[in-house]
């Protein structure tokens, strides 16, 4: 019995050993000369994040530099310039006919011009044809959209420059107001970025305490800039922000205040009273409110005209930013603004670089869109 429970014991210790020479024997490389890659674990990159536009996480990576300094209307207008591409090819044609209307009309109202002022368009061009007896219409066109841009209805040249017209013992300040989503955090920092590069002191007021992510975005912008920014109590009365940063901008002897607004309230306070009340105190001393912005987003076409009209009615604005008409922006919808509101489009952004904010050209929009 004894010899039998031996040989079992060392049956299973053989069976065992075996086992372990066959698994070890399997986990070695191989022995030829060539050496085998050696394989990593697949590293997968991040899922992309679409920011809510409501809550920026703040300032948008710079854009490479362009050599030319300011960027190029026609290189960032694609989109918009490929709508007028079927009528710059009909310029060539001898007559004036239908087939030439309606391209006019179709890359007019694509281009989100809107209904009211392509109507206008359409009969002036066909008046100023009929009376020239002209048929590039072409021409034709790019006068009337610069007759448009650059005059007011009464003949009177639109001023596009941004007022630093205040009292000697007061600080200037430019108000922002807008939806929210629009631009306007960005469009603060991107001034404020501009306007100290050109020597001047300039304080931030983060006024719209309603949103956090608007006051951390701008005091990024403040260091990017060298601005000091000015914050208040999450959920804080906006006005005593603004008035603070005054006083602070004042005692420092600042040359300018940026104020960025809320776009709409996490409270019962309606937006519209809450816009005038900032606009009083702002113009108190030690300030004076030489410039109120309404930033609007060009991608958001004709409903930008309906913002525009809502805050006009808040507020007495004194001109428009067009934050992102590169890209996806149809730019027609700069000509509808000045033309049905009378509101000057005094910068447009260009592109995402701190650079791509620029004052507004006229004859450079024109050319990018009709040009050949």
């Amino acid at each position: 019995m004894t010899l039998i429970i031996i040989l079992v014991v060392v049956a299973v210790l053989l069976v065992g050993s075996i086992g372990f020479f066959v698994l070890r024997s399997r986990s070695r490389p191989p022995t030829s000369s060539s050496p085998q890659p050696r394989v990593l674990p697949e590293v997968l990159a991040p899922e992309s994040v679409q920011e809510q536009e409501h809550e920026p996480r703040g300032p948008p990576e710079t854009l490479p530099e362009q050599a030319g300094g300011a960027p190029e209307y026609r290189e960032r207008l694609s989109r918009s310039r490929g709508i007028f591409a079927t009528l710059r090819g009909l310029s060539s044609k001898s007559t004036f006919d239908q087939e030439t209307i309606d391209a006019l009309e179709e890359a007019l109202l694509g281009a989100d011009v809107g209904v009211a002022t392509t109507d206008f368009l359409l009969g002036r061009v066909q008046e100023v044809a009929k009376a020239t007896k002209s048929d590039d219409v072409i021409a034709l066109l790019r006068a009337e959209l610069l007759e448009i841009l650059s005059h007011r209805p009464d003949g009177e040249v639109i001023d596009r420059s941004l007022s630093m017209d205040v009292p000697a013992d007061r600080c200037a300040v430019w108000l922002f107001v807008g939806v929210n989503g629009v631009g306007k955090t960005t469009t603060i920092g991107k001034l404020a970025t501009r306007e100290t590069a050109s020597g001047k002191k300039v304080v931030l007021a983060a006024g719209d305490t309603f949103r956090a992510a608007a006051a951390e975005q701008l005091a990024q912008w403040g260091e990017r800039s060298g601005a000091e920014v000015v914050r208040g109590a999450e959920g804080g009365d906006p006005s005593s922000v603004v008035y603070d940063a005054i006083a602070r901008g004042k005692a420092r002897g600042c040359d300018l205040v940026l104020a960025d607004t809320a776009g709409r309230l996490h409270n019962k306070v309606n937006l519209v009273e809450e816009l005038k009340k900032i606009r009083r105190v702002a113009d108190k001393e030690p300030g004076h409110v030489a410039e109120v912005l309404l930033v609007l987003d060009a991608t958001t076409g004709q409903n930008a005209v309906s913002q525009a009209r809502q805050f006009m009615e808040a507020v007495d604005a004194t001109g428009v930013v067009l934050s992102k008409l590169d890209g996806t922006a149809r730019g027609g919808v700069v000509v509808a603004i000045q033309r049905e509101l009378g509101l000057p489009v005094k910068l447009v952004g260009l592109g995402e670089g701190k650079d791509d904010l620029v004052s507004f050209d006229p004859a450079a929009f024109v050319d990018a869109l009709l040009a050949p």
